[in-house]
């Protein structure tokens, strides 16, 4: 499978600090080679990655392809983006 980071996450990426960052980078690259997926709830079609008890990657499969869209280091912005579809 090949992986896709759309500009959204890679900006925010970009504003995430470095040891963190190398975590995001490693849990990004194993995206492909995972069997299962933990999908979203309420009937969402994306699915999540922890990468740490906080940060998250949200992504989802279109094909071959896995879409990386958003990459937050905090819960507090996972909530945010997440309530914004209830």
């Amino acid at each position: 499978m090949q992986i896709q980071v759309l500009e959204t996450a890679e900006k925010e990426l970009e504003k995430i600090p470095n040891p963190l960052n190398k975590q995001f980078g490693k849990h990004i690259e194993k995206l492909a080679s995972k069997e299962t997926n933990r999908h979203l709830k309420h009937g969402l079609s994306y699915y999540t990655e922890n990468v740490t008890k906080q940060a998250r990657i949200i992504y989802y499969i279109e094909a071959e392809t896995i879409y990386v869209i958003h990459c937050f280091a905090t819960h507090k912005e996972y909530e945010r983006w997440y309530k914004s579809f209830k």
